[in-house]
């Protein structure tokens, strides 16, 4: 999904919000309380999350620059099979296309397995933010019980929000101190 459609998204959630928000408002007393957290905040303040991000950049750097040696070593056969060509026979020119293109696929698949959709680094990404994200998740719920909140929203998909309402802080406090 790009950026685009993740825009939309978190527009339209917004504007449910707001229309539930304001409903429930009108319906209940104006007591109910909001709050928002910068969840890419609190991440940046947590070293586990800061040595995750180090891992999965080593580890896709590993990757690219395998991936990388792959492209110089079909670039530099193709440059080479294009200075032959026009002095091979048909069938060793129609056998080396071949080989070049069952390189390139080669190189292809890799890259899709390594940093596709479903790929290995997004599956690594996963497994080791998703323990750090359920932490968070539960830090956020514990700060909104304290402080009586009803509903806590991404800061990002707040279209605007008060200052006051602004528990990131709390949230990381929260998770410093191992409540």
């Amino acid at each position: 999904m790009n950026k685009f459609k993740i825009g939309l998204v978190y527009s339209a959630l917004a504007c449910f919000l707001l229309l539930v928000i304001s409903q429930t408002a009108s319906s209940q007393t104006a007591s109910m309380k909001l709050g928002v957290v910068e969840v890419e905040t609190v991440l940046k303040e947590l070293p586990e999350a800061i040595e995750a991000d180090k891992l999965i950049k080593e580890k896709g750097q590993i990757w690219q620059d395998s991936l990388m040696k792959m492209r110089n070593d079909l670039s530099a056969k193709i440059d080479q099979y294009q200075k032959q060509k026009s002095m091979m026979p048909q069938d060793k020119q129609q056998k080396e296309e071949e080989t070049l293109q069952n390189q390139n696929m080669i190189m292809m698949q890799y890259q899709e397995e390594k940093f596709g959709q479903q790929g290995e680094l997004n599956k690594y990404r996963e497994e080791l933010l998703d323990p750090i994200r359920n932490r968070i998740r539960k830090a956020i719920e514990n700060v909104a019980k304290e402080e009586k909140i009803v509903l806590v929203v991404d800061k990002l998909a707040a279209i605007y929000s008060d200052t006051s309402i602004d528990i990131t802080f709390k949230v990381i406090d929260k998770i410093k101190r191992g409540n």
